[in-house]
């Protein structure tokens, strides 16, 4: 029993992490590594199941290869700009600002993952409650 009385115990209360918030968290980090991995190996390509019906009825299903955008673009000089974006809009990182200037594509790599911990650690969750409010602005105004 002395084993016992030496450890902290308390009632279990799980935190769930499954407010609108932590669900876009999870959802850009998710993103943010995809990228990461697009960056550092060019042949990636993640792929999905999809289900085919031939013309006598039959399902079939097969493994295709999921197209992925690259979030940065090569400048003629060589430096790179980056973009966060929640679904096909690009983030808002400051006022008036949705790119960061790289100077090489080796930096791509380094700065999506210090753009994954801001995000894990909630340092752009005003930005994408803007970002994520778009599209139901939208359906609002047509009903």
């Amino acid at each position: 029993m002395s084993a016992i009385a030496n450890l902290k115990l308390i009632e279990f209360k799980p935190q769930h992490a499954s407010g609108a918030v932590f669900v876009r968290r999870r959802k850009l980090a998710d993103k943010i590594a995809q990228q990461i991995s697009l960056a550092s190996d060019p042949a990636y390509a993640p792929t999905k199941i999809i289900t085919l019906t031939d013309e006598n009825g039959n399902e079939q299903r097969r493994e295709v290869a999921k197209r992925i955008k690259r979030w940065w673009v090569t400048n003629a000089d060589g430096s790179v700009q980056l973009t966060i974006r929640y679904g096909s809009k690009p983030v808002e990182l400051a006022k008036g600002k949705n790119a960061i200037e790289l100077s090489s594509a080796s930096e791509i790599a380094s700065t999506l993952s210090l753009i994954s911990d801001a995000v894990i650690d909630g340092e752009l969750d005003a930005a994408l409650v803007v970002s994520s409010a778009f599209g139901r602005k939208l359906k609002k105004g047509a009903a």
